[in-house]
Parts: structure tokens; C-alpha cells; sequence
């Protein structure tokens, strides 16, 4: 071990942070005789022993025609996968590397460089502010901390809009320069033809987003929720419609009721990851400055020097909150109806129902309660087992 590792990590530190890992009950569990050493800490790293695979991984496998074991990235296959098995997806935002080891440690399942990053990171009072070059730098820092999750860039106002050739044109800089697996495309089905072409020309895989849109700030008057009337709910699901058919793997829906998205879920067979739109879609994706309730952004306490006294353990508490969120998700205790304030009157929701069957051919009173849906089943003696409240769980998200 070189002088600087010798500085920064010495044998107790090693059995302190396998200790750690451990304790995540997702990474590895390490065989009785084992001994920390030189060749051990690249694994500590990465989350694994030398010669031992956790069981309890979800959606993560042995890499074929390889000896050693690994962790294998999530791809869209693993996505639609866990859609089909009815088991929730979760996915988060994250804008740094520091943020993206955060994500991984707490085994979610999508990583997405956001342009709330404009926000959050940047200051501004929307996302149209936000440049491709801001969102190239920030997703090939998260990149390099991302090893596990599947990595989405969102592309940001104007990138997408002005021409199918500008489209493919920056589509192609953020897979190449910003290192994403895949993209969020805003918009409904004025944006099909874009998105079928970056599908189907670039071979690029994208998700939706409909609902609020950000992006359209100023031409909706402000961030408002959307399909709260029958018109708007028709709207909705055409848009989704449109965007599955164009070759979207997954729908994000923000900020509309929770039995519309319920419904655009059940007439839809890619998943949708919902953010203000109840408990019913097939996975849930926060901001990760908003689920861990900070505006700050805390240096990684991993290349903290020694001589730096550290006066709050903000790591520990992000990775509690990330992993909280995950298991709430996972277990379907979150969102709760308090976190779905969206409402869609009776009157409204009857005739959506009309419009609904016009389009889809299917009944609402076919659609199934989320309750049904199948949840993550932990090993006993995996540390998320333990019951937590929902209120325990639901106190980080309240603002």
C-alpha cells in the first residue's frame, strides 16, 4: 500500500468501514476467515469480498464468462422486469459524485442527473436555465460514482425542441461526453416523433415525462398540478399513449391525482415512476435534495483529510434517508394518500372513465389496487427487514 493510502486508510479503518458495509446487508457479506489486507481494499471499494457474492442483491448477477464476482449494472431489461413482477422501481436524482456513491451504497435502482440541478445546485428559480454543457459536467461527475444503478440524463430546455436533428445531435453528446446510459425526454406527444427517432436511429434508450412539466413553466403560468379535469386526464393518457408507442421504456408522472396515475399505469405495459402522483404507478423517483431535506452539499467524507475535523456526520444521515426511502418504497408505505393531494373530482373522474374506455378499450373498475402489487421480500436477517412505523419512515420527507 502506497504512503498516501497508508495516510488515509490503516488496518482498523479497513475493519471499521467492512463493518459498515456489512451492516447495509446489500453489498457483501464477508467469508469467516477473512482478513483485510492490501488486495482486499480495491473490494471494500466497490462493496464486495474477494471471493463472496451477496444473495440478497436485487437484480444483480454473476457477469457471464467472468471468474470473479461482480455487481452488474441495472439495465432496462432489469426495469421492465421488476414492472411485469409488480415490484416498485426507485429511482433518485443526484448531481455529483459524492451524491451518486450515496445512491448506490443504498442499492437504487435508477439514477437520474436531473435538470432540477438548475435548482437545487445552481441556484436558478427554474429549470429552463439550466445549459447542456451544466448538465455534460455534472452527469459525467455522478458517473463516475454510479457503478450499479442505471444512469438516465435528463435533456434539458431547447435541446430536444427546435428539430429532430438537433435532438439526435445533443442526444448523442450526453451519451458520449456525459457517459448516461439512456435519457428523460419532457413532453407529450408532440414529442413522439423525437423520441421514436432516438430510439430508433440512435438506438438510445429514453424515458417520458408527462404531467407537470417543468420545462413548460411559463407557458402552463407557473408549477402546477396537471389532470385535475376529465380534458386534462384525457390528455394525459393520449400523451403517454403516444410516447409508449414512439419507444419510451418508462413514463415519469409528476404532480397529477393519484387515480389518474393509477390508471395511466394500468393502461400502459412500460412502467411509470410517479413524483407527487400517489402510491398506484410502478415506482417512485424524489429529488435528492428535497428526500433528504437539505440545500446544502456536504464534502464525501471519504477524502476528507485527517487533520479535518468533521462537526456533523451528514453522510451517515443521507444514506439513512436514502435507504429509508428505498425500503418505504419497496414495501409500498410510501407515498401514503397524504403524499397524493392531487384530487380529480367524481364528476370529472366519470368522464375520463368514458374517454378513458374509448382509448384503451378497458374499464376503470378493471384497474387493480396497488395493494395487490407484489413487495420486496427481505431476508430475516437482512437490517431493512426490521418494521419501522410509517410515520418513523415518513418523517424525512415532511417539509
Amino acid at each position: 500500500m502506497d504512503t498516501t493510502m497508508r495516510r488515509v486508510c490503516s488496518r482498523w479503518q479497513l475493519l471499521e468501514h467492512w463493518r459498515y458495509l456489512r451492516g447495509l446487508g446489500e453489498r457483501a457479506a464477508a467469508p469467516r476467515d477473512w482478513q483485510p489486507g492490501r488486495n482486499q481494499f480495491r473490494y471494500l471499494i466497490r462493496g464486495q469480498s474477494p471471493n463472496h457474492f451477496s444473495p440478497n442483491r436485487v437484480y444483480c448477477t454473476k457477469q457471464a464468462g467472468n471468474s470473479e464476482n461482480h455487481l452488474r449494472r441495472i439495465t432496462i431489461r432489469d426495469i421492465q422486469r421488476m414492472h411485469e413482477e409488480r415490484v416498485p422501481i426507485c429511482m433518485v436524482t443526484a448531481y455529483s459524485y459524492p451524491q451518486a456513491l450515496h445512491a448506490d451504497l443504498a442499492a437504487v435502482d435508477i439514477v437520474l442527473v436531473g435538470d432540477s440541478l438548475a435548482m437545487v445546485e445552481l441556484g436558478h428559480d427554474t429549470t429552463q436555465f439550466v445549459t447542456l454543457d451544466d448538465m455534460l459536467h455534472h452527469c459525467r461527475a455522478v458517473a463516475r460514482g454510479c457503478r450499479r444503478a442505471l444512469l438516465l440524463a435528463d435533456m434539458p430546455f431547447g435541446t430536444c425542441e427546435t428539430s429532430t436533428a438537433d435532438a439526435l445531435r445533443n442526444v448523442t453528446r450526453m451519451i458520449q461526453e456525459g457517459h448516461a446510459h439512456g435519457v428523460k425526454i419532457e413532453g407529450g406527444k408532440r414529442m413522439a416523433p423525437v423520441i421514436e427517432a432516438c430510439v430508433h436511429s440512435l438506438g438510445v434508450a429514453v424515458m417520458g415525462h408527462v404531467g407537470l412539466r417543468p420545462q413548460s413553466y411559463s407557458a402552463r403560468g407557473g408549477f402546477r398540478a396537471f389532470g385535475t379535469n376529465a380534458s386534462e386526464a384525457a390528455e394525459l393518457l393520449e400523451d403517454a399513449l403516444a410516447l409508449q408507442e414512439a419507444g419510451a421504456f418508462a413514463l415519469v408522472l409528476e404532480c397529477v391525482p393519484a387515480r389518474l396515475a393509477t390508471a395511466v399505469t394500468t393502461a400502459l405495459r412500460i412502467p411509470t415512476i410517479g413524483i407527487g402522483a400517489g402510491g398506484g404507478t410502478s415506482g417512485q423517483v424524489l429529488v435528492y435534495h428535497d428526500l433528504c431535506g437539505m440545500m446544502t452539499h456536504p464534502h464525501h467524507a471519504k477524502v476528507t483529510p485527517k487533520f479535518c475535523k468533521r462537526f456533523a456526520e451528514a453522510g451517515a444521515e443521507i444514506h439513512r434517508g436514502l435507504v429509508d426511502y428505498r425500503t418505504a418504497v419497496k414495501q409500498r408505505r410510501f407515498p401514503t394518500a397524504s403524499y397524493a393531494p392531487y384530487q380529480l373530482p367524481d364528476a370529472e373522474w366519470e368522464r375520463f372513465g368514458r374517454l378513458f374506455e374509448q382509448l384503451t378499450g378497458q374499464g376503470l373498475q378493471s384497474i387493480s389496487a396497488p395493494e395487490d402489487a407484489q413487495t420486496e421480500r427481505l431476508d430475516p436477517k437482512h437490517p431493512l427487514s426490521k418494521d419501522t412505523s410509517t410515520d418513523e419512515t415518513e418523517y424525512l420527507y415532511r417539509s
